[in-house]
């Protein structure tokens, strides 16, 4: 199946923990894309289970037509930053995430020109490395609604969190372990943010086939 050549851009960060009760979460932030700012989260509970939270149904048809989810749910989404935690409020979902400092993959990543770093063609070069050094971490990767590069340019650890899904405690931090199944490629197993500008190419609706 072609991909079109449009792409879309997303720019902003990527927040991926787990929790003792074996839930696994994935919140974006992106501060520019061709959505407006907005924020969203991916939850895969203990049971396999995948929950899109979106903050509009503009949101919710975009990424749901692009990742794979059991349960699409809008609902307001509200993510802010401190500088040492961040904090997430949307729908069932309330969590507050200590930032540690930068890793030293985040170094690295940081000594490489921001214009290559975003580049779709450095992502598609860094892929099979990335593959080798982080289990589940890909930068290039097709889904089932596209196309997708990631260029990251920074990384923070995460050092603890509090969690709750509908009141319930989701427990301390863990690994994201197993690795989510939301498209080609999982968070780090290492709960990290990271700053990231991803490339979206969205493939064209299948044509209807008349009678």
């Amino acid at each position: 199946m072609a991909v079109v050549p449009d792409a879309d851009r997303f720019t902003g960060s990527i927040c991926g923990f787990g929790t003792a009760s074996g839930t696994r979460i994935v919140v974006g932030r992106w501060l520019t894309s061709p959505l407006g700012s907005f924020a969203d989260v991916m939850v895969e509970r203990p049971d396999g289970v995948r929950v899109l939270l979106a903050p509009s149904d503009a949101v919710a048809s975009y990424i749901g037509g692009i990742y794979a989810f059991e349960e699409v749910v809008t609902v307001p989404v509200d993510v802010t930053s401190s500088g040492s935690s961040l904090s997430v409020s949307a729908g069932p979902l309330e969590a507050r995430v200590g930032l540690g400092p930068r890793t030293a993959v985040g170094w690295l990543l940081r000594s490489v020109p921001q214009r290559l770093a975003t580049s779709t063609t450095w992502a598609a070069a860094l892929d099979p490395v990335a593959r080798r050094v982080r289990a589940g971490v890909r930068t290039r990767g097709s889904t089932p609604g596209g196309e997708e590069f990631y260029g990251a340019t920074d990384e923070r650890a995460v050092v603890s969190v509090r969690a709750s899904w509908e009141g319930e405690d989701l427990g301390s931090l863990a690994p994201v372990v197993p690795p989510v199944r939301f498209g080609y490629g999982s968070s780090p197993a290492r709960p990290s943010l990271v700053q990231v500008v991803t490339t979206v190419r969205r493939r064209p609706p299948e044509p209807s086939v008349g009678r």
